[in-house]
């Protein structure tokens, strides 16, 4: 199905994460982001694969992105810094690519493909959640810029952060046509960054609410045109899902690959546990409900290079991944017994981490009201 260069690519990961992956449980346990493995990943080249080789990227496709991901996922064990990276290159990188002036991606585009800047996405809000189009961040439009009011919350990557994307309002009559996109630098007078939040997963991604005090934005920061922010969004979002939860899988084979390992040296009873059938059909439905989920993700991204309409495969696949993810997650705890339990094997940690896949870019319950409402199924 691949390339040998894809390939290639890939595997030219697998060097810097064995560096990565040292130290990990303990930065986790601390909810510490890790600003040397950070370095090793810009020495990488992998935070440029989509964009364009003219900004200082390697100019891959979006199935080519993925698989290398996949590949990062499966490498790297420190699953808040892999979603660090994932929101990194679609929170500011993709919108830049598909929408910016030429300008503006010549001015910070060199910087987001080399990780020299750190960027982080202001969408969801206090009061409306998963309800984008709810949003109460305020943008007026004023002489040479706007001027943004409000608050964001759950922010990934806003305490370490250069650039933030910020959706905001900018006609409050306008419904989808009404938010427009703007790249904030975290320096400008009017914006500042809340303490990093505790959360239960993925702690070494820091998490903060981003405030807006009539923070002046110039015109030749936003991306796109006025009112395209709702479509700027979706382009984001598929990305989003695709390329966050496509590291999953990676992450999912590597713990069956422990399953399978562990199953076989662990002996009870006088026997592997591995020859318990209970084991076998846990780690049997753990390898299909991985299949399943990279299966649904890369489908749905050769859809979308193909120009098709993805709607309902968008939301199955993240509600498929996401749960798959959580599900094997739980499996191998069980296949590790007390071991799993512990925090030295980093499988309770696989747990948190999941957890928060069911929530993110749209919970698994606006999936599946997504997809009634494809199906034309009654909404009251």
């Amino acid at each position: 199905m691949f390339t040998e260069e894809q390939h290639e690519l890939r595997d030219g990961i697998a060097p810097f994460c064995d560096t990565i992956n040292e130290g990990h449980i303990e930065r986790d346990a601390r909810g510490e982001f890790s600003h040397d493995a950070w370095k090793l990943l810009r020495g990488s080249g992998i935070l440029g694969l989509p964009f364009g080789e003219e900004w200082g990227g390697l100019g891959q496709d979006l199935v080519t992105t993925m698989f290398v991901l996949e590949g990062l996922g499966q490498g790297c064990r420190d699953g808040g810094l892999l979603f660090s990276t994932t929101t990194h290159i679609v929170s500011t990188g993709v919108p830049l690519a598909r929408f910016g002036s030429q300008e503006l991606k010549d001015r910070y585009l060199p910087a987001i493909c080399d990780g020299s800047l750190i960027g982080a996405h202001a969408i969801s809000e206090p009061g409306s959640g998963s309800d984008a189009l709810a949003m109460r961040t305020v943008a007026k439009k004023v002489d040479g810029g706007w001027v943004l009011s409000g608050s964001k919350t759950f922010i990934s990557n806003a305490p370490i952060a250069d650039v933030i994307v910020v959706y905001a309002r900018s006609d409050p009559n306008g419904g989808p046509l009404g938010i427009t996109t703007f790249l904030v630098d975290v320096g400008s007078p009017g914006l500042s960054i809340g303490q990093p939040i505790a959360k239960m997963g993925m702690k070494t991604s820091p998490m903060a609410e981003v405030f807006l005090d009539d923070c002046f934005v110039p015109d030749a920061n936003v991306i796109g045109r006025r009112g395209m922010g709702f479509l700027i969004l979706d382009h984001v979002m598929k990305w989003e899902i695709l390329l966050s939860f496509v590291v999953n899988t990676g992450e999912m084979a590597h713990r069956i690959e422990r399953c399978v390992s562990y199953a076989n040296e662990r002996h009870q009873f006088g026997r592997p546990i591995g020859a318990n059938q209970s084991v076998q059909n846990r780690i049997v439905d753990m390898k299909i409900a991985t299949e399943t989920a990279r299966k649904w993700l890369y489908d749905t991204a050769e859809k979308l290079q193909r120009g098709e309409t993805i709607t309902t495969d968008l939301s199955i696949a993240k509600l498929v991944a996401s749960e798959a993810n959580l599900s094997t997650a739980i499996a191998a705890v069980n296949v590790f017994g007390g071991n799993g339990y512990m925090a030295e094997y980093g499988l309770e940690q696989d747990v948190r981490n999941a957890v928060g896949g069911t929530i993110y870019s749209g919970t698994s319950d606006i999936q599946r009201s997504r997809i009634a409402a494809m199906l034309k199924l009654p909404t009251h």
